[in-house]
């Protein structure tokens, strides 16, 4: 059944990639060159059996020149040394390539050239050209389908190599990370189509990779990857589907500096809720300190009152990976953070949207009685605040009106921060606009929509605007939502914990499902919205 369904979607993809080449425009008055380099000869020819040398040349009927060869150029298996290929300056009517390898005997390689190669007039490509030789008696000439998807965004990346590696006795789980691929190709222009050419018989393990740094193996800090858990046997007339995904980094520790003088910054990678900083320079008893998650950041703010030393020593360990490291900080002449408040909103107010007055250094008591909330009209508005010590902000809770102007008073001394800091007198103006200004979605889920999830409504780019959580069916009601163009993204959360979770190559583990609409949702001032998702397995 599973591949049945990606047999569907292959088609679909398919006959989508055929359309839109379909759609690529005709020249309009005159006659412009829309006719691209045709290949008339290959030395040694096409599919050659036995080579030994190391030169070839491809020669086409009029002027060419290559047009990002070094990220259009894909050769498989991939070599260690990069071939020498020209023209890189002048326009010639043919290309050269210098082989700077020892080649692998009984083995089949291709050079797929992408769109790199264009004549020098139009810069009209002659698409996919392909020249294949094998050191051996034959052309391997078995090849694997599939698609690659973006585990999270509704588009997946251009330009994803996608590689096979034969299971032989060198093979581990770490190869990736060392080795380039036995085989290699790219998924098709404008579409996430791929095909894997002049294989030969075995056992592989599959995987894509968006290759940031172009060297074929797998960088877990910049890379996406998706990987099949499946061993693929050649011969096969399967057609995969592969989920790209960024992992969660390791866990590291930046070194650590004095953004401040009263701050140190500690910057991580991976999780850092185990993370413990403790000083091992032995500090006066009057010198206290405070350390806070930077706000939306991988950082650790490490505050310290007045002291005198020329440098500081740290242990940073992590419990849960049983790492630790030690950092010595020298000191520097900077200027020392002091108190700002910055509320999350300004201006106008979002119906449904907490809230906050954060601040940049550490609070440490709240006055609420010198906290003042009017309407336009003077009246005082009945209103809660909550100290969240946690994430180091005010919050507010009040009911919002449409059409309204708050005004937000904060006398001197409501807070005091770490450093015995308050604020003076400060003043935030907001208001709201009518509920007609907005528009109204009741969406139901239909088909295979397993609980718990979460519905969100993203704009175009996949930026989350609202969103729901749900461990049972109900109806999802988006209200007073900005007329706008939006998508539907369904998060099959499946461990409950209210939040998408990426996958683990070397842990086996693929990211949580994600589902979209298929059609952008137009939302406009004043209307109700009454939409059905049908998801699928």
């Amino acid at each position: 059944m599973a591949q049945r369904i990606l047999g569907f979607l292959f088609l679909v993809l398919a006959i989508s990639a055929f359309l839109q080449c379909a759609r690529r425009g005709a020249p309009s008055g005159g006659d412009k060159d829309v006719t691209p380099p045709k290949l008339i000869k290959a030395e040694p020819a096409n599919m050659t059996i036995n080579f030994k040398g190391d030169k070839i040349r491809l020669y086409f009927d009029e002027y060419i020149k290559l047009n990002e060869l070094d990220k259009q150029l894909i050769v498989s298996p991939p070599l260690k040394y990069t071939p020498l290929i020209t023209p890189l300056g002048s326009p010639r009517k043919y290309v050269e390539i210098i082989i700077k390898d020892t080649l692998k005997e009984n083995t089949t390689y291709t050079f797929n050239f992408g769109q790199s190669i264009v004549d020098n007039n139009e810069g009209n490509p002659n698409s996919y050209l392909t020249y294949v030789f094998s050191t051996g008696d034959y052309i391997d000439s078995l090849t694997v389908s599939g698609v690659v998807v973006d585990g999270y965004n509704k588009k997946a990346d251009s330009f994803i190599s996608v590689m096979l590696y034969e299971l032989d006795s060198t093979y581990t789980d770490s190869t990736i990370y060392k080795q380039p691929p036995n085989y290699i190709t790219n998924t098709l222009d404008s579409t996430t189509i791929f095909h894997l050419k002049n294989l030969k018989e075995g056992k592989y393990a599959m995987f894509a990779m968006k290759d940031e740094a172009k060297n074929n193996v797998f960088n877990q800090k910049t890379d996406k990857i998706a990987f099949l858990k499946d061993t693929i046997s050649l011969p096969t007339d399967s057609i995969y589907l592969l989920t790209m995904f960024k992992e969660v980094p390791d866990y590291s520790v930046s070194v650590p500096n004095f953004a401040a003088r009263n701050k140190i910054i500690f910057g991580y990678q991976g999780t850092g809720e185990n993370i413990n900083i403790e000083t091992l320079t032995k500090l006066p008893d009057s010198v206290r300190t405070k350390i806070i998650k930077e706000r939306d950041k991988d950082t650790l703010n490490f505050w310290i009152t007045p002291f005198t030393a020329d440098s500081l020593l740290f242990m940073v360990s992590n419990d849960k990976v049983k790492i630790r490291d030690t950092f010595t900080v020298k000191t520097r002449k900077l200027a020392a953070d002091t108190l700002v408040l910055q509320p999350n909103q300004s201006g106008s107010l979002e119906f449904g949207k907490p809230f906050y007055i954060g601040a940049n250094t550490p609070l440490s008591t709240l006055d609420s009685t010198k906290i003042a909330l009017w309407r336009n009209d003077s009246t005082a508005v009945k209103h809660t605040v909550v100290f969240d010590t946690l994430g180091n902000k005010i919050d507010f809770d009040f009911e919002v009106a449409p059409n309204e102007n708050y005004t937000i008073d904060l006398l001197p001394g409501m807070i005091t921060d770490f450093f015995g800091k308050q604020n003076d007198t400060l003043s935030y103006k907001l208001s709201t606009k009518s509920y007609a200004d907005f528009g109204n979605l009741s969406l139901t889920l239909a088909g295979d929509a397993t609980y718990p999830l979460i519905v969100q409504l993203t704009d175009e780019k996949g930026i989350t605007k609202m969103e729901q959580f749900a461990e049972e069916p109900r109806k999802f009601n988006f209200k007073h939502i900005p007329p706008s163009k939006y998508l539907i993204r369904v998060i099959h959360d499946s461990n409950g914990n209210k939040k998408w979770d990426t996958g683990n190559y070397l842990k086996g583990i693929q990211p949580e499902k994600v589902s979209y609409y298929p059609s952008v949702l137009e939302v406009r001032a004043n209307w109700e919205l009454e939409q059905t998702f049908t998801l699928l397995k």
